[in-house]
């Protein structure tokens, strides 16, 4: 017994000495998008289908979708995604989504694109006219790796001497930002991701000019050979994106958006993981009024929150091209030979500086996590109510973009 409890100590501490390099083996990187541009341009894409070597292009050249091919891993593997933007010209700030495409879907936006397929039928009673947003026969929409809202012209505009941005950088900004960029950790998504998967990036804008982008996925397998790989299923939801053929969501403000789906016998641990952002960039907007989500599984409330952010002023720098507006207000400060003063000044205030519905220009989205681990098997209706939610009316364009998908352990 005292042998055991000897090596059983030994093996702890063996553990404990190891580094992060000695548990894991080198990771694979795989670069998606290098410097690829997103923009609209008919002629030079036009409807349908446009191949430019690797990548494949749709909406004019506001998506651009690339294959790849992952090995499938034995061992508990993290994945990362990394994300850098710039400009290309486009001063403003745009909405943008990198997604995967399920293998299962027979239906997708590249046959959509070509006129060979079309978004199933859905009950209008139910959700209006917003196609492929839920699963249908045959179709499951898109499920998100990464969320994120571009800033305004960030690296296309960040010379000291551009006769955009040069006189509307605040004193306490050093610089402009040379390009904007992002991580997250996508590792519940791994399984959508080995073997053949089809990637997407998305960017809503109207400009000749667009943005450039790059995308890259970070692999990193245990090398410790009891770290078994948990067997997931991801089970997409809900995608109010409008990547393709699709309208702004403006549903909310009308009614819930319920979705059927099943847990089945063998699943466990079930989380749900939620992204929401509000848009409507006009005073008073969906963008711009803190609004409570709430969640229900089978009418029972499980997240009731406000997506508010108020820490946009910090992405001032990578915001060179946001329209500033001055405001008056009593300044205490500093003055001659140390003595405190007092004086009306006028303050720059930028529009990226304005808290917006959970996010900021320049901020990527992480999903909010919700555990269901006490869900029963079977049939469920899972519920999205954002009630003060406004309609869109005329060039007052409101309206939520919202995903959600399952994940359990099968």
């Amino acid at each position: 017994m005292k042998k055991l409890v000897s090596l059983c100590i030994i093996m702890v501490t063996i553990l404990a000495n190891l580094t992060a390099k000695d548990r894991t083996k080198s990771p694979i990187q795989v670069k998606i998008f290098d410097n690829t541009p997103l923009l609209f341009n008919p002629t030079e894409y036009p409807d349908g289908v446009t191949q430019k070597e690797s990548l494949i292009y749709l909406g004019n050249g506001r998506i651009a979708l690339k294959k790849i091919n992952i090995p499938k891993f034995k061992k508990y593997t993290e994945v990362e995604i990394n994300v850098t933007l710039v400009s290309n010209g486009d001063a403003w700030d745009k909405s943008g989504s990198i997604f995967v495409i399920p293998k299962d879907s027979k239906i997708n936006m590249l046959g959509i694109a070509d006129n060979s397929a079309a978004y199933p039928q859905l009950d209008s009673t139910k959700y209006e006219q917003l196609a492929g947003i839920v699963q249908g026969k045959d179709y499951k929409p898109t499920i998100e790796l990464i969320r994120f809202m571009t800033p305004f012209g960030v690296g296309h505009f960040s010379r000291n001497n551009d006769s955009v941005s040069t006189k509307r950088r605040p004193v306490f900004i050093d610089g402009w930002a040379e390009n904007v960029s992002w991580k997250q950790d996508i590792t519940d998504l791994l399984p959508l991701l080995e073997g053949e998967a089809l990637i997407g990036v998305f960017i809503d804008t109207w400009t000749k000019e667009g943005y450039k982008i790059d995308v890259k996925l970070t692999f990193t397998e245990s090398a410790l050979s009891g770290d078994k790989k948990p067997k997931l299923h991801v089970e997409p939801l809900v995608n109010t994106n409008f990547y393709l053929g699709q309208k702004h969501p403006d549903i909310f403000s009308r009614k819930d958006l319920e979705i059927p789906f099943n847990i089945p016998r063998n699943a466990k641990n079930v989380r749900l993981k939620y992204i929401a952002t509000g848009h409507g960039g006009h005073s008073g907007g969906d963008e711009f009024r803190p609004q409570k989500n709430i969640l229900k599984i089978d009418g029972n409330e499980v997240l009731n929150f406000t997506p508010w952010r108020t820490d946009c002023a910090s992405f001032r720098r990578f915001n060179p091209t946001s329209g500033v507006w001055l405001q008056k207000r009593p300044m205490a400060y500093i003055g001659e030979n140390g003595k405190r003063a007092e004086k009306e000044i006028e303050e720059p205030l930028a529009s990226s500086d304005l808290s917006r519905s959970n996010w900021c220009p320049g901020s990527d989205v992480p999903p909010v996590e919700v555990d269901l681990n006490n869900i029963s098997t079977g049939d469920h209706t899972f519920t999205i109510s954002i009630p003060e939610s406004h309609s869109i009316n005329d060039n007052k364009l409101n309206h939520w973009l919202v995903s959600a998908y399952l994940i359990w352990e099968e």
